[in-house]
């Protein structure tokens, strides 16, 4: 059996120098798991941020392909994590083995998928206008950009997803891509599958010679603040609540530099099933929706928190469907008693508002979360009630009935940001209907066409983020390799001699990358 020592990993040494202890928990029984873990003292939050801060330099001026064989490096020893690994991840979250090895994979694929972008190169954004000495009535200088990791990165730990929102997730990646040390901030929900990620991650490091303080972890409650506002973090990445994104955000302005927080935080991520659609295939969109309602106990940033659908005997029947379904199904377990209990007080501020209908789901009991399904008033959406945005993290959602297509519009324009929003139609439902997706383009990230949102792929082409309340900036995506801009910015050099050009910017072009030259893209050289 693997032995854990519960210490914080600060400059690639173990730091144990508090004396407050945290205990792992299984998360079906609620015991105690024979594994302690040190608190991070101010002291020790500080020494991890100037560990990564000190780490920089060395990190950031390496090429590309050296950064490229760190995350590969990583990725084989995510792969190598053995079953006795993912049944200490099981006991820690209540999900299931085949759920586990599924990320576990996810994670692996995207420290690659990361790699692939350090190789071709167009993360640099190598951008040339060459001087222009003959121009009038002013020459132009000779101007070149392209883009550098933007420092050390707080990154905090998911509660859902314990490998890829987690330790080497898709922050962690695509911070390390970026040329940015982390300092990361372990969840308290799985601080065993912690460390042995963390371990992993530093044998990757040891192993591709890569500087001692590029991956930090710290454990504790309370020490995200002190990390937040050090002055040698330079972004945050965190996937979490609405209210503790909100804090961190909140941190990071008021600090005497301010700096970006990339939060994720809450979405309820609409369905809008059309009249053709129910016509033709109701029974398999009400089957298909609550799988997705129910997915992984619906503890994911896209469970489809609310429907709406247009009043008919149709919408009616179908209604009717999705509280069968929903009232069949069993409790099942939460990743730890903390969500359990967010999810019973989302329930009960929707059993007590006087707008909202329960249709369907046995009370609450035991340690346990039943499926639950309720009908909201349209008038809920249209007028600004809060009540129907605050994000339910469990398994249950929310219908919605409007009168007709004006009333769609307006409940849809009454929407704060999503992660996503579904449309389930037909042909003739889309032509109908032709003015949703531009509507739904300023409201989400993501627009999904006769499919479910709890899939999330990692590719270069995703999004998963959106305007607020779902993300602090709605400018990034937190899955995908555009995540890798979030913790980039430009350098512009001004009349630079070429021998001191960085390499993506010299004339040779020895990286062989494209780059936009004079205002048209070329590989070649100058």
């Amino acid at each position: 059996m693997t032995q854990f020592f519960g210490h914080n990993y600060i400059g690639g040494q173990r730091s144990a120098t508090g004396t407050v202890k945290l205990q792992s928990v299984d998360a079906r029984t609620g015991e105690g798991l024979p594994y302690d873990f040190y608190q991070a003292t101010a002291q020790e939050v500080d020494a991890a941020a100037k560990a990564a801060a000190a780490a920089y330099p060395a990190y950031r001026a390496l090429s590309a392909q050296r950064r490229a064989q760190f995350l590969e490096a990583l990725a084989d020893e995510l792969d190598a994590l053995d079953d006795e690994f993912v049944a200490l991840v099981c006991r820690e979250t209540a999900l299931p083995a085949a759920r586990i090895q599924g990320e576990r994979s996810r994670t692996s694929s995207q420290m690659r998928l990361f790699a692939n972008v350090l190789r071709r190169g167009d993360f640099y954004g190598a951008r040339i206008d060459q001087a222009l000495p003959d121009r009038q009535p002013m020459p132009r200088p000779d101007l070149r950009q392209y883009r550098i990791g933007l420092g050390p990165v707080a990154v905090f730990g998911a509660s859902n997803f314990p490998l890829a929102f987690s330790t080497a997730g898709g922050d962690t990646a695509s911070a390390l891509a970026a040329g940015c040390p982390v300092v990361f901030k372990a969840h308290s929900g799985h601080m065993a599958t912690a460390e042995r990620v963390a371990d992993a991650i530093m044998r990757a490091a040891h192993t591709t010679g890569m500087p001692a303080g590029v991956f930090n972890m710290i454990f504790g409650a309370g020490v995200g603040e002190a990390l937040v506002k050090h002055p040698a973090i330079q972004a945050v990445g965190f996937t979490g609540s609405l209210k503790g994104g909100r804090a961190l955000c909140d941190m990071a302005a008021a600090r005497p530099q301010p700096i970006p927080v990339f939060a994720e935080m809450s979405s309820i991520n609409p369905v809008i099933v059309l009249p053709q659609a129910l016509h033709a295939r109701a029974e398999a969109v009400a089957r298909d929706l609550v799988a997705s309602v129910l997915q992984g106990c619906g503890q994911f940033c896209t469970n489809p928190g609310l429907v709406i659908g247009i009043r008919s005997p149709l919408f009616t029947a179908f209604v009717q469907q999705v509280a069968q379904l929903i009232g069949d199904q069993p409790a099942q377990t939460m990743l730890n008693a903390g969500t359990l209990s967010s999810y019973g007080n989302g329930l009960r501020r929707l059993l007590g508002h006087p707008g909202i209908e329960h249709l369907a789901g046995s009370p609450q009991a035991g340690n346990q979360a039943q499926p639950q399904l309720f009908k909201a008033d349209a008038s809920l959406l249209i007028d600004g009630d809060s009540v129907l945005q605050e994000e339910v993290f469990g398994p249950t959602t929310v219908l919605v009935e409007v009168a007709d297509q004006a009333q769609l519009r307006a409940a849809l324009n009454g929407l704060k940001g999503q992660l996503t929003a579904t449309i389930i139609g037909e042909p003739g439902d889309l032509r109908q209907f032709s003015e949703l997706t531009p509507l739904l383009e300023q409201k989400v990230g993501r627009i999904l066409l006769n499919g479910y949102p709890t899939g999330v792929e990692v590719c270069d082409a995703m999004v998963h983020g959106g305007p607020f309340p779902a993300t602090s900036d709605a400018r990034g995506t937190s899955v995908g390799t555009l995540a890798i801009d979030r913790f980039l910015r430009p350098v512009c050099f001004q009349n630079y001699p070429d021998s001191l050009l960085p390499d993506a910017l010299k004339n040779a072009n020895p990286l062989r990358i494209q780059r936009l030259v004079d205002g048209l893209p070329s590989r070649d050289p100058l």
